[in-house]
This record gives structure tokens, C-alpha cells and sequence, in this order.
């Protein structure tokens, strides 16, 4: 009860979830408290925060936390075998691109388990997702540690200029970053990890993009782009066309560092074996696209 307080800054809020009084789980705190001999919650006028010391043992609470969901999750595989759930945080794009071949071979490997899809809103919502068991795993932009949660590269994606064929730069072989700086271009989801990703790849090449339209995907930006209706800097996702064919051409990029992506769960080893081997399925990398993503940067 404590961790939940501690995550949701709220007395009242984790009541609701239970089922019991304020005062209940205000009971639960206060116990704790007098056994410690320290205060463990700050009280606030919209909530509460834990105290340095409510802190430290919201850490380990939530770590044992985590073995006993080990344990219980081990025990229900010996009773279940191989059914079970598998909730995973992406997008249609990611699915597309990344999961389609995993998701057909998953499913024939494993028909009882039930493979759900989840969008969620912002990487701290995924991350807490994570944390409080509600996701098993997330694709995701890797990025800066974050407390409790695991990350796994998968693969790192080179950027691209995306353009029509008929454009101007369709014929170069390869662009540097500073080639753009006076192109307007497609942003990317301007609060999304693969942006800041860029920007800050840009940065350390010297060069800021300039802006005239955004998107909220990478697949947007590619379709808009082989209209001609934008110019878009993006990641080389796996199965993008052929270099030099179609009306869609892409450019690469080798001066941006490249965009790495993979999986965040909560911890590696309390995953279910569903979880773990549909994530196994995509660790390792895309031997094929690998080499088709060597070949566009030359």
C-alpha cells in the first residue's frame, strides 16, 4: 500500500483503487512511520511526496515487490505452461515495420497466449506502465536510464532524407547534414523521443533544421513525402523501398548519429516466457534488413 501512495502522490486516489477509506490507508502509513521511527510522506496541499527516507524504502519495497511477481508469475507458468498474456506498448508503425514477421511467427508458435497492443501517450507513461506491471514490455527510442526499468537495443536506424523522385536531391547519393539547414522539412512528433534523438544529433553536427509541417508518425512523414508535399528527415525503418526506385527516394544521412531502438521492460528476469520469447523474437537484430540498411548508406 505504501508503494502505491509513493507512485500515485495520492491517499485518496489509492483508496479508490482498493476499495477502503482514506483513513485506512492513512492507518497503513502512519504504522509504518511509528515502526521506522521516521516520517515517510510529505503532505502537500494536492497530494503527497515520499521524504528522503520514504524513498529509500519505497525502493526496496518495490524491489521485493518485484521478486514476489518472479515467483507468482513462475508458479502460474507451472500450472499454465505457455498460455498467458503478452501487453506490449507500440504503434501501428512499429508493428508495421519491426513486428510483423514476429507477430505471425509468435502467434503459430504460441495460439493460446493473447498478444495485446497498447498505445500509450508519453514515455513516462510507458515507463510507469512498466513499472506497476500494467505492461510487460515497450518498443521504444532508447534513451537516459531511467530508475526501474531495463533497456535492450535492438537495432540503431540511420537517418534518411526522404523526398519524391522528381526532386531536386532525389539524384544524390548521400547528403550531409549540413546540406539541410536552409530546407524546410517534415518534423517529427515534436514531443517524441526520435525527435529530441535528431535534434540533438543535429546539434552535434553543427546544423538546426528548420520546420514548416509535422506529423505525428514516420510513416506520415514518408507519405507526404511521396507526394510532394514535404521534404522529411527520418529513421531507415526496415522495409522502406529501394534506394533510387519508385516515386519514393531516399538519401542517407551518415553524418546524424544513428536512432537506437528496442525494448524496456520492468526487469528481464520476472518476464513470463510468452513475454521473453516474444521479445527474443526481436533481440538480436534484423539480419536481413541489417544488411539492406548497410547497403543504403553505401
Amino acid at each position: 500500500m505504501f508503494v502505491a501512495v509513493c507512485r500515485a502522490g495520492s491517499l485518496s486516489a489509492v483508496a479508490r483503487d482498493l476499495g477502503c477509506t482514506q483513513s485506512a490507508v492513512s492507518q497503513h502509513v502512519k504504522r509504518l512511520e511509528r515502526e521506522t521511527a521516521v516520517t515517510l510522506l510529505e503532505r502537500q496541499p494536492r497530494g503527497v511526496v515520499p521524504t528522503q527516507a520514504g524513498r529509500i524504502l519505497e525502493a526496496a519495497a518495490a524491489e521485493g515487490i518485484s521478486g514476489l511477481d518472479l515467483a507468482v508469475r513462475q508458479l502460474r507458468d507451472l500450472l499454465d505452461g505457455h498460455s498467458g498474456h503478452v501487453r506490449v506498448a507500440t504503434g501501428a508503425t512499429t508493428v508495421r515495420h519491426f513486428m510483423s514477421d514476429a507477430v505471425v511467427a509468435f502467434r503459430r508458435r504460441h495460439p493460446k497466449v493473447n498478444l495485446e497492443f497498447r498505445t500509450v501517450s508519453s514515455g513516462r507513461g510507458t515507463f510507469d506502465a512498466l513499472a506497476d506491471g500494467t505492461l510487460d514490455l515497450a518498443w521504444i527510442t532508447l534513451g537516459p536510464p531511467v530508475r526501474g526499468i531495463e533497456q535492450r537495443a535492438v537495432v540503431e536506424l540511420p537517418w534518411v532524407l526522404a523526398v519524391p523522385a522528381d526532386d531536386p536531391l532525389a539524384a544524390r547519393s548521400r547528403l550531409d547534414p549540413g546540406d539541410l539547414a536552409d530546407v524546410p522539412l517534415i518534423r517529427l512528433p515534436p514531443n517524441s523521443a526520435s525527435a529530441a534523438h535528431l535534434d540533438a544529433a543535429c546539434a552535434e553536427s553543427g546544423v538546426r533544421f528548420g520546420y514548416d509541417a509535422s506529423v505525428a508518425d514516420w510513416d506520415t512523414a514518408l507519405l507526404l513525402a511521396e507526394l510532394g508535399a514535404g521534404r522529411a528527415v527520418v529513421p531507415a525503418v526496415p522495409g522502406l523501398p529501394v534506394p533510387g526506385e519508385g516515386p519514393l527516394r531516399l538519401i542517407p544521412l551518415p553524418g546524424l548519429r544513428p536512432l537506437p531502438v528496442g525494448w524496456a521492460v520492468r526487469r528481464w528476469d520476472a518476464l513470463s516466457p510468452p513475454a521473453r520469447a516474444f521479445a527474443d523474437s526481436l533481440l538480436g537484430g534484423f539480419p536481413g534488413e541489417q544488411e539492406g540498411l548497410g547497403n543504403l548508406l553505401g
